[in-house]
């Protein structure tokens, strides 16, 4: 690999100084660094999870994407800021695997029939129903492949893919999968209620959350996001259909630890 593409949050590198050293080695080691519209090359991504799952909506293309860590755990990045010459060495020499990750597509059903052409909007890592405004405890009816599964008293909900298991997920008390697993979890935020917990269900379901009325029978209005973006405010009467996508994204990782190996420093980082 000797053609890349640097993505950098410009709040993680505000003088660019960790952009520029990228640059200037792979320059001084015969690379090219191209636009980002170049679909031959690997993006390096400098930043935090975040801005992994920012390059990827923004880029064309399945990737290859490898993200050069400067937030915190970084689950998604895979090279540390004090090895980045070393893993560049690395990158040029092909001395890499690509992991094949799933991604999650939803599409909003609205109520209002003046709403037209819903679009379909895909996640690497979550799709999030949240509430907004008041601090209200949110109902939600989930349907699987069409049937009834249970009815959650929450604060929210997350549909997750194996990728996004590791983030608001995780932080809401849901399992963790290993990233080439094909399933989706479903977490309650805050559930209401001790028997309410998180369900793993298999890539080929179809999750469908309606938004009925509150406990008390009022109009509930909440949030639900794709990767905490493309935001939407939805109402009783409307669902949000979600499911397993046909694309997938490519995620280069230079390390030979397994999955658990990585959960297992990741987790007793201080």
């Amino acid at each position: 690999m000797n053609k890349f593409v640097i993505y950098t949050n410009p709040y993680k590198d505000i003088d660019e100084l960790v952009t520029d050293r990228v640059k200037n080695y792979l320059v001084q080691q015969g690379a090219s660094v191209c636009e980002k519209d170049h679909a031959d090359a690997m993006t390096l991504v400098l930043g935090g999870d975040g801005t992994m799952l920012q390059a990827i909506r923004e880029l064309p293309g399945d990737g290859p994407f490898i993200g050069v860590n400067l937030g915190n755990l970084g689950f998604l990045t895979e090279i540390e800021r004090d090895n980045i010459e070393a893993s560049l060495d690395r990158i040029m020499a092909d001395d890499f695997v690509l992991e094949k990750r799933m991604l999650l597509e939803g599409k909003v059903n609205s109520s209002d029939s003046t709403v037209q052409g819903e679009k379909t909007i895909w996640a690497l890592n979550d799709v999030v129903l949240t509430r907004c405004g008041s601090l209200k405890i949110l109902r939600f009816e989930i349907y699987v492949n069409g049937r009834l599964l249970h009815e959650y008293l929450a604060d929210g909900m997350i549909v997750s893919t194996p990728t996004g298991s590791t983030g608001y997920n995780l932080s809401a008390g849901g399992p963790l999968a290993s990233p080439a697993s094909e399933v989706i979890l479903l977490t309650p935020i805050c559930p209401h209620s001790l028997n309410q917990r998180s369900i793993v269900l298999s890539g080929e379901d179809t999750i469908e959350i309606k938004i009925p009325l509150s406990k008390d029978n009022h109009i509930q209005e909440m949030e639900v996001s794709f990767d905490g973006s493309n935001r939407q405010l939805v109402h009783t009467g409307d669902s949000i259909v979600v499911g397993k996508s046909n694309r997938y994204i490519n995620i280069a990782r230079l390390g030979k630890d397994s999955f658990l190996d990585v959960l297992n420093r990741k987790m007793s980082e201080k």
